[in-house]
């Protein structure tokens, strides 16, 4: 087995159950029956808390709203240790929890037998033989699995007795053609995104919350191997000339990657997972991230095409929102999207998707966001929705905006509606047009009708924090900005999550009367 835990649940007339979970390293517990244990009383939370085993021992997260008790202390949402013999009450019930003891399994094969099963495999296959269509995977894999059961046969002898045969060749599988130990968690839906800080360590998102996994990569090499899988279908290269790529899966998950010399312990991986299912805008108001006065806004807006920024910080759900916003464009409308790894979903039938390019080993044939964004103007879009402005690409954005593609959005890292503005600004610089500075706010001032700025806090969650009209520039040249909306943090429970609400502000924004003419309110109503 790879993991497991030992549950021996205590009720208060004094009966006692014991439940082995095996073939997990979290441990789900609440009220819910998708938890691993469910504990049926009101005074347990649907998902109570998680227990999860890491390479440092055994730790348990908090996730309820009524607490949960260690000893005699509350367990904390970022997580505490649980040491051997300590007893968790949640609600009327008292629980010991333990780790079952691994058996030696497909994990404990040694790193040096795992490259000596890997090299006779390839040494078996004679990949220097095989044509296009034996290198298909779905022709390669029979024959990949094939051979290493004859391949694990023969090391039977230096194998403990005890070892998963079947869990190490699928492992090994995984190994020579997908991408490892990343494989599994790219299956987890729980699993938002995935953090390979070297070929030993391997850290995952849950929930918002990061913790480490036990999983780890044979070597440099094999982790190496995975990201050339990752990028050489692309048409993109990692190498020690160009040790860093921004790439994609098949699925459109995000991935990044740099090798040394650049990472000093080795090749590091952040893969970006995307939803099997993208989330539609009433999940954002379940989960809280908005109110449903603010969903209904935003509708508007796009529907009345209005140009839209998207402002935070990494990991907010910038993108996320994009793509949430972009289901509620008409069917109608002529779309191009531009990012340097194509994320975005949009299921409308005419989308035109253009992906950034690096240029190739002699320094030609790239295109940059910028030079996609120019040759979207001549593609008569309805709208242009840029994935990311991160330089001059800005201010081509900006004059899209000004001369007729109205409801184009795009989206910029910031930490408030004030710093949105002034990071377009200094990227607009960045195009070397030698525009002052003032003529820079008056197209941002013309261009950009709304901020919505969206942040993530330290309890995982993710929230709009702010809706913002852009007003005129003032006679001192400054841009004006009125908050539509805005969330007001009032505390922090005992448990860590952020507590607080979203609210309007009372400011009325002036293209009011535009969602009137074009039927999207009725006269009088308010937002």
């Amino acid at each position: 087995m790879t993991g497991g835990f030992s549950v021996s649940i205590l009720t208060s007339d004094g009966s006692e159950q014991k439940i082995k979970v095996e073939e997990t390293l979290s441990l789900t517990v609440g009220r819910d029956p998708s938890c691993h244990i469910v504990l049926p009383s009101p005074a347990v939370s649907r998902v109570h808390l998680r227990v999860e085993r890491t390479a440092s021992g055994v730790r348990v997260v908090d996730q309820s709203s009524n607490g949960t008790i260690l000893g005699n202390k509350p367990v904390c949402a970022a997580g505490v240790p649980l040491r051997p013999g300590g007893e968790l009450r949640v609600g009327p019930y008292v629980l010991r929890i333990a780790p079952l003891v691994c058996e030696p399994a497909a994990g404990d094969a040694s790193p040096e037998l795992r490259r000596r099963i890997h090299r006779s495999l390839l040494d078996f296959l004679d990949l220097a033989s095989l044509d296009d269509t034996d290198m298909d995977a779905a022709v390669l894999r029979p024959r990949v699995v094939r051979a290493l059961e004859q391949i694990v046969s023969r090391f039977a002898s230096e194998l403990h007795p005890a070892t998963n045969k079947a869990r190490l060749i699928a492992e090994m599988t995984n190994e020579a053609l997908g991408l490892g130990p990343l494989q599994d968690l790219l299956e987890d839906d729980t699993i938002s995104e995935i953090m390979v800080v070297d070929p030993d360590t391997i850290y995952v998102e849950r929930e918002g919350k990061i913790c480490l996994t036990s999983l780890r990569f044979m070597d440099d090499e094999s982790c190496r191997a995975a990201i050339e899988r990752i990028v050489t279908p692309l048409g993109r290269r990692i190498d020690e000339s160009t040790p860093l790529v921004d790439a994609r899966l098949k699925d459109g998950s995000r991935v990044n990657a740099i090798i040394p010399p650049l990472a000093i312990r080795g090749p590091c991986i952040t893969i970006r997972k995307f939803a099997k299912r993208p989330l539609q805008m009433e999940q954002l108001v379940a989960f809280g991230s908005l109110s449903e006065q603010m969903a209904r806004f935003l509708r508007r807006c796009v529907r009345a095409k209005k140009n839209m920024l998207i402002s935070g910080g990494t990991g907010s759900g910038k993108t996320t929102l994009l793509n949430v916003l972009s289901t509620e464009i008409p069917r109608g409308e002529r779309i191009v999207t531009i990012e340097d790894a194509a994320e975005l979903r949009l299921d409308q039938p005419h989308v035109v998707s253009l992906e950034s390019k690096p240029r190739n080993l002699e320094g030609r044939g790239g295109y940059t966001i910028r030079d996609l964004v120019k040759n979207a103007l001549r593609m008569r879009p309805d709208r242009i929705i840029v994935g990311e402005c991160r330089a001059g690409e800005a201010i081509d954005m900006l004059q899209a905006m000004n001369t007729g593609h109205e409801g184009s959005m795009t989206t910029t890292h910031a930490n408030s509606a004030e710093e949105a503005l002034k990071r377009v600004e200094t990227l607009c610089m960045m195009a070397g047009l030698d525009l002052a500075p003032r003529t820079i706010r008056d197209q941002i001032a013309g261009g950009v009708h709304v901020i919505v700025q969206q942040t993530r806090f330290s309890d995982g969650t993710r929230r709009l924090t702010s809706i913002t009209e852009v007003g005129p520039s003032g006679d001192d040249g400054e841009l004006v900005l009125h908050d539509i909306f805005a969330f007001h943090r009032t505390g922090t429970s005992p448990t860590g999550d952020v507590l607080g609400e979203h609210r309007t502000t009372g400011y009325v924004p002036s293209f009011l009367d535009e969602f009137v003419k074009q039927g999207l309110i009725g006269g009088g109503e308010y937002l």
